[in-house]
């Protein structure tokens, strides 16, 4: 049988995986990078890693028989230590750096290279757990009007010209207008601000969604965007109606748990035609 690797960040959804995997009898090699500890808060057995030192990571994992991968959970670019490089890791540093300098997209590009170089294929979460993307279809007791689904479709070409540029996943438009772009501080720091602006009395069209999809060009074996139950607090919290996210290109995390909170808040979640 093939060993898998869990290359684990922060959230829930590693130990959704992990569960998922062992559950199925996978031979499964559990790691995190140093910094962004998750899986280690459950289990005893997590291989801890430091992007100084890469290439001793990869033939930890070539030797324990390695041949897939599976990254899940939030991570971002860490900064070097060079003085903890090996001098494996350091003959590979210019490509790990001009990577790292293209943006998150280029960034993963190079991880699934190197990890390819090394005999292991990289995987979608998708692709372990299939009932994490939904098709096309509104999950939620609520559905969106005519207005939400103009307002989805502008949102969605937002997300287009967004990806193309390598910025965020997600945004937020009522009546036409764009209210808020997701940027590095991610989706709660969005709806948080926009909230703040409501409650402080600023004049913003009323209603409102939430549209989230991935980049258009980007690798989706690797960070796709998620949503989750408190996702949807935070749409609520913001006054908006709902939330539209591509089918197969956005992860949910607790989906029964999502569709309970969204008919509890009475906000429709829409599982919507890609960009």
């Amino acid at each position: 049988m093939s060993v898998i690797a869990l290359i684990s960040g922060r959230g829930r959804l590693p130990h959704l995986l992990a569960d998922r995997l062992q559950a199925e009898g996978r031979a499964v090699v559990l790691a995190e990078m140093e910094g962004f500890e998750s899986l280690s808060a459950a289990h005893d057995d997590v291989l801890r890693f430091r992007l100084e030192r890469l290439v001793p990571f990869l033939d930890k994992l070539q030797d324990m028989g390695v041949t897939q991968a599976v990254f899940a959970g939030g991570v971002h670019r860490p900064r070097l230590d060079p003085a903890l490089i090996d001098p494996a890791t350091m003959q590979l540093l210019p490509r790990i750096m001009a990577a790292m300098n293209s943006g998150d997209d280029g960034t993963l590009r190079e991880v699934i290279a190197l990890m390819g170089e090394w005999g292991v294929e990289v995987v979608g979460a998708q692709d372990i757990c299939a009932d994490l993307v939904a098709e096309p279809v509104v999950l939620s007791d609520a559905h969106p009007k005519g207005g939400d689904k103009q307002d989805a479709a502008r949102g969605f070409e937002i997300l287009r010209l967004m990806g193309a540029a390598d910025v965020g996943q997600g945004c937020v438009v009522a009546r036409g207008q764009c209210l808020a772009l997701e940027a590095l501080p991610g989706t709660d720091a969005m709806l948080a601000q926009l909230a703040a602006l409501r409650a402080g009395g600023m004049a913003l069209p009323v209603g409102g969604v939430f549209c989230k999809a991935p980049k258009p060009a980007q690798d989706r074996r690797i960070d796709l965007p998620a949503l989750g139950p408190e996702t949807l607090d935070a749409v609520h919290a913001a006054g908006l109606r709902g939330i539209a996210f591509e089918a197969g290109g956005v992860l949910l995390i607790d989906r029964a748990e999502m569709v309970a909170r969204a008919n509890a808040l009475g906000l429709f979640l829409w599982a919507r035609e890609g960009v």
